[in-house]
């Protein structure tokens, strides 16, 4: 496999200007909560005088021009969560005005995410970073929990394709599922091998910064050693020739990292996909 992302053809929102967007959500969590904390976080990181705003492609991500800022959704005491996502991000979409970054919150936002950014993109792309493949049927008797986001995506024909990269906690039933779904899995014992993504856009990207090993970040939730190293993370996300119509960095949890390693990380991956989006 090639390593990067082919051009491929035009997306109604490929022009929108990148705009960030928070949801604070970590209600379909299992085992651990604390994902929804951290969009503040990562926002505080990204504007820290301790770098500057410029991406490695040379992309002034500080510029108005470049970045976007639509706020948290304000996700407490709602009653249909993935509706008031959907809406927020059709908002966002809305007159090809921008694209959405999403800043999670746990790994169930994407469904709703893909929702409201399906209907301008008919041909679309996900690529998918993260250690778990998230294609469970049902999670714990909950068919929305963040362990299956991707078994909804690929069920509702959100995507035409979905390529996951790092992924090293197959289970079972979960190969079951990809094989169901004709998912393209390079899981980290192929990436070792040399494998690598080769995808046509218009792409959406999906981070989960559990992807990375913990030694990069660990806060996150799921920790899963032998993962992908920053800078391999950063090369996939650098050799993205796109268009991308959007992204999302999720579950990141605040509460497990106190030497404050990860909200960094979190930035620095953002920084990237807004340089790579506007470049």
């Amino acid at each position: 496999m090639s390593a990067g992302v082919g051009t491929g053809a035009s997306s109604g929102v490929s022009g929108g200007v990148p705009t960030l967007l928070g949801l604070p959500y970590d209600g379909a969590s299992s085992f651990r909560r604390g994902a929804a904390a951290a969009p503040r976080l990562i926002r505080e990181a990204l504007r820290s005088p301790s770098s500057n705003a410029w991406s490695e492609g040379g992309v002034d991500v500080g510029a108005v021009t470049a970045l976007a800022d639509a706020g948290d959704v304000d996700l407490a005491n709602v009653a249909d969560v993935r509706g008031a996502i959907e809406s927020a991000v059709a908002s966002v979409l809305r007159g090809g005005l921008g694209r959405p970054v999403a800043l999670g919150g746990d790994h169930s936002v994407t469904y709703p995410v893909l929702r409201a950014l399906r209907p301008s993109c008919p041909a679309l792309t996900v690529l998918h970073v993260d250690a778990h493949p998230d294609l469970y049927d049902q999670f714990e008797g909950n068919r929305f929990s963040h362990a299956c986001p991707f078994a909804r995506v690929m069920e509702d024909r959100l995507a035409d394709r979905l390529v996951q990269v790092g992924i090293r906690t197959l289970n079972a039933h979960q190969r079951e599922q990809a094989d169901r779904y004709g998912v393209e899995v390079i899981d980290m014992r192929a990436w070792a091998s040399g494998a690598r993504p080769e995808v046509r856009g218009p792409v959406y990207l999906s981070v989960d910064v559990d992807a990375l090993d913990p030694a990069f970040a660990p806060g996150v939730s799921h920790r899963e050693p032998g993962g992908l190293s920053v800078r391999e993370l950063l090369t996939i996300v650098q050799g993205m020739d796109g268009p991308i119509v959007g992204a999302d960095v999720v579950e990141f949890n605040p509460g497990q990292d106190p030497v404050g390693l990860t909200a960094p990380v979190c930035a620095k991956i953002v920084k990237e996909i807004v340089g790579a989006m506007v470049r």
